[in-house]
């Protein structure tokens, strides 16, 4: 069995990095299996090279390899190219085609982005895998084939799960053995090294002296986070070996290659909300709103209620009941003034008739939810509220509390109304 150092060699691979070097080690140890292996990891770290190296050391390196992007194959399509179709199977299906599981048997098929394929495709490949059987698209034999399975995802599989976006019962098929490959950013002793590696493959490819950093430059580089990993590392390296004449790169010069110089921040978190959680807000409004104005809509019925019975104790306590529920368990100077607006409704029942328009029309502008009254009726109470007042402080001598008792309302009511009448 070869060792780690040979199969970077072999395989172009740069880095010395420990987690990196566990990672091809469990390649090297898994080939000689035909078990199913994951490789998970960032976009851009080198997930590619994992199948390779499990493929070429295996007994089926004289078999077919095979690359699938799932990402990059059409929904509609990509069942067809993984298993093959028959003749008239669908529009454009002219003639039988074979599929990737058919012609590389006793082979390996990579699957690149594994997480990306849809649902109906999956219950296909978790068939393949338990089996190996498949049947193709258009047609109803079942075929046999002999192919090693090695997929690789960026996806957070666990979460994809989470949604039903991937199934469970696939992933721990495909993840006999998961191999995660380290981001850029946590292989820091190997940045330059990559750098260094790229520089002289363009300055060979483009015929051009190999650019070099300043120690400045390469701070920058070391800085910088990578979220493109080794791919972006390698688009910067061609950038700056074909467009600067100098071929000595300071820092300033590299930060111009480094989007947005974000180099230390931390990954950006996404707070925005969904659109079912402004969904689920909105409705909590209305049921909110709906409850107020049902509340509004009782006190006004309870209100002509009043009006009708006179002297009415449980009304009253009703009224007041609700009027408690729109502002609250303490009363307040508002919750007294609303109860009071109320006391002067509540008359003595030999005067059942004398109601004050003046405070019904003030509880109206308050709450603004009251019906309107005939205007000969309130001008009836008017009247009538005025006379009572002026014959209760008579009979009791001016004592507004003697008086205040006799008509059922507060003290600071009728002390308002003697105010409001000029009495």
């Amino acid at each position: 069995m070869e060792n780690i150092q040979a199969i970077k060699q072999r395989f172009g691979i740069i880095g010395n990095d420990q987690k990196l070097n566990r990672a091809i080690e469990k390649a090297i140890q898994v080939s000689p299996t035909d078990i199913s292996v994951l490789v998970t990891g960032e976009s851009g770290v080198g997930k590619e090279s994992i199948p390779k190296i499990i493929h070429q050391l295996s007994h089926r390196k004289h078999g077919k390899y095979i690359a699938v992007n799932c990402g990059a194959i059409p929904e509609g399509t990509i069942d067809s190219e993984l298993f093959g179709h028959e003749k008239g199977a669908f529009t454009g299906a002219t003639s039988t085609r074979s599929g990737y599981f058919e012609v590389a048997d006793e082979g390996t098929i990579f699957l690149d982005e594994v997480g990306e394929l849809p649902l109906t495709t999956q219950v296909r490949l978790l068939r393949v895998l338990e089996n190996g059987e498949f049947i193709k698209v258009g047609s109803s034999k079942v075929q046999k084939t002999n192919v090693r399975i090695v997929a690789a995802t960026n996806v957070n599989m666990f979460e994809a799960i989470k949604k039903e976006k991937f199934r469970e019962d696939l992933y721990y098929r495909l993840s006999t053995v998961e191999i995660n490959l380290p981001p850029l950013r946590d292989r820091k002793e190997d940045i330059h090294l990559l750098f260094r590696k790229f520089a002289s493959d363009f300055a060979l490819k483009y015929k051009m002296p190999t650019v070099k950093l300043t120690d400045e430059a390469v701070v920058s580089l070391l800085k910088y986070r990578w979220n493109g990993n080794i791919r972006q590392l390698r688009n910067v390296a061609e950038q700056v070996s074909v467009l600067e004449q100098n071929r000595t790169i300071n820092g300033v010069t590299l930060q111009n290659y480094l989007p947005n110089n974000n180099n230390n921040l931390p990954a950006v978190v996404n707070n925005s909300k969904s659109e079912s959680d402004f969904s689920s807000e909105r409705e909590i409004l209305y049921k909110v709103l709906f409850d107020m104005k049902s509340d509004l809509n009782d006190l006004k019925k309870l209100t002509m209620e009043l009006m009708k019975k006179g002297s009415d104790t449980d009304v009253q306590k009703e009224n007041e009941h609700l009027i408690q529920k729109i502002y609250g368990e303490e009363k307040d100077e508002e919750f007294e003034a609303a109860v009071e607006d109320l006391e002067v409704l509540s008359i003595p029942e030999h005067t059942h008739t004398d109601r004050s328009e003046e405070t019904i029309s003030s509880f109206e502008d308050k709450y603004d939810f009251a019906e309107e009254i005939e205007e000969e009726e309130t001008l009836s109470l008017h009247d009538k509220e005025l006379e009572l007042i002026k014959k209760s402080l008579e009979r009791h001598s001016g004592k507004r509390k003697l008086a205040a008792a006799e008509l059922g309302i507060s003290e600071r009511t009728l002390y308002r109304k003697i105010k409001q009448f000029d009495l």
